[in-house]
């Protein structure tokens, strides 16, 4: 379990990097922009509703009041033609359909209320989403300013995370060399003091002192053939070191 929750715990660390690169404050601040900018746009169409529904609604009002008009024309002729019914009817026509200009008036009157609202709504929103877009583009400048400075002081101080990861691959490197070499000549110094058998050979330690004396022998025979023939043969050398001529001999 302890090996499975240092797993996890590298995997959390890596995956809290990689995010926080991927995590761009100038992404986020033009994304914030973009749901201002749709949120005014919503309230713009809000506000181009209700206008319209105000246009209608006085459009219709207009047409009742011609009605109107014409229903309180058509009663004054009745009652001059001496049609009290037919005045009647007219007046009453009129009557009704004034109840539903009044009835369109006070929603014209809704209608401008929330007109009202959502212009002032939509210029209070306006100001602060060129507001936002002032300072995001004032911090996405800085933002961009800062990462190359640090882009810049981490290329010459050579602080930064690759440069680090290039330093430990040099200094395991550099490990790896002097251990190398440690080991190289330690083997050599037990090779020459013999302390290292040849395990790829055959010979025992009787045929390693046989190889041994013959070549000591190779190299006396070899070294007295150089002797004689520079004239240091032993019959030249007299006893206690000093050698003599032929005629010394003879005299003796």
């Amino acid at each position: 379990m302890g090996l499975f929750a240092r797993m996890e715990t590298v995997f959390k660390s890596k995956m809290s990097k990689v995010l926080n690169r991927m995590e761009d404050p100038r992404e986020t601040l033009d994304y914030s922009y973009e749901k201002q900018l749709e949120l005014l746009q919503n309230v713009k169409r809000g506000v181009a509703e209700v206008t319209t529904s105000k246009k209608r609604l006085q459009l219709q009002r207009a047409k009742l009041t011609q009605s109107n008009e014409k229903l309180g024309q058509q009663a004054k002729e009745a009652v001059a033609a001496d049609r009290e019914d037919l005045a009647r009817m007219a007046l009453e026509r009129k009557a009704a359909i004034q109840q539903q200009v009044d009835g369109i008036d006070r929603e014209i009157l809704e209608l401008e209320k929330q007109e009202e609202k959502l212009i002032a709504s939509e210029k209070r929103l306006s100001t602060k989403v060129e507001i936002f877009r002032t300072k995001k583009e004032s911090i996405k400048a800085q933002y961009s300013a800062a990462e190359a400075q640090v882009k810049i002081n981490e290329s010459v101080t050579g602080i930064s995370e690759e440069m680090a990861d290039v330093g430990l691959a040099l200094e395991r490197a550099e490990n790896k060399t002097d251990e190398m070499k440690a080991r190289a000549e330690a083997i050599d110094e037990l090779m020459e003091v013999g302390a290292l058998d040849d395990l790829t050979g055959s010979r025992d330690d009787i045929e390693r002192e046989l190889a041994k004396i013959s070549t000591q022998s190779s190299v006396e025979s070899e070294l007295a053939k150089l002797k004689a023939e520079a004239g240091k043969g032993p019959e030249q050398v007299k006893t206690g070191g000093e050698s003599k001529g032929p005629d010394e001999r003879k005299e003796v």
